[in-house]
C-alpha cells in the first residue's frame, strides 16, 4: 500500500516508507504511568504523511530508517491525515543509516534504555482503551 491510497478512517494500513524528520518525544503522565509521543513524518514515492509514534518505538526510529508500520489506524487532525500503530499496530525498522552516524544512535539508545532500567521506567506498557483516548488527545495537542 502507498501512502497516497491511505483513507482517514481506515484501519489495517501497512506502509513502508523513509522517515524524514523526527519530533523531540514529550512526557506526560497518565494513571500513575509516565507515556512518551513524538511525531514523525514518513514518506514513500506517492507522499508523505506524519507518524504517532509512542513510547519504546520513539527510540527505534531515526531520520533515514525505512520502517513498515503494519495493521496501522488512520485519523485525522486539523484536515491533515496522521498515522499510528494505535493498540494493534506494529512499527518495525527494515533499514537503519549506516556509517558511523548509525553507531553514534545506537549508543545513544543503548544509554537511554539503561537509564529508563535504572529509573524502572516500564517501556513495554501497552496501553488500554483509556490511555488510548488520551493518547490520541496528545496527539491532537502536538499538531
Amino acid at each position: 500500500m502507498k501512502i497516497s491510497e491511505l483513507r482517514t478512517g481506515q484501519g489495517s494500513a501497512n506502509i513502508e516508507a523513509e522517515v524524514t524528520e523526527v519530533s523531540e518525544a514529550r512526557e506526560f503522565e497518565k494513571y500513575g504511568r509516565t507515556l512518551k509521543v513524538a511525531t514523525a513524518k514518513i514518506k514513500d514515492d506517492s507522499g508523505e504523511i506524519k507518524l504517532s509514534l509512542w513510547n519504546a518505538d520513539i527510540d527505534k526510529v531515526k531520520v533515514g530508517d525505512i520502517v513498515k508500520i503494519t495493521n496501522g489506524y488512520v485519523s485525522e487532525f486539523q484536515g491533515e491525515k496522521q498515522l499510528t500503530t494505535g493498540k494493534f499496530g506494529k512499527l518495525e525498522v527494515l533499514e537503519g543509516k549506516s556509517g558511523t552516524a548509525d553507531k553514534t544512535e545506537s549508543k545513544k539508545t543503548e544509554e537511554k534504555t539503561e537509564e529508563k532500567e535504572k529509573m524502572n521506567f516500564d517501556t513495554d506498557f501497552e496501553p488500554d482503551d483509556e490511555v488510548e483516548e488520551e493518547e490520541e488527545k496528545a496527539e491532537e495537542e502536538i499538531y
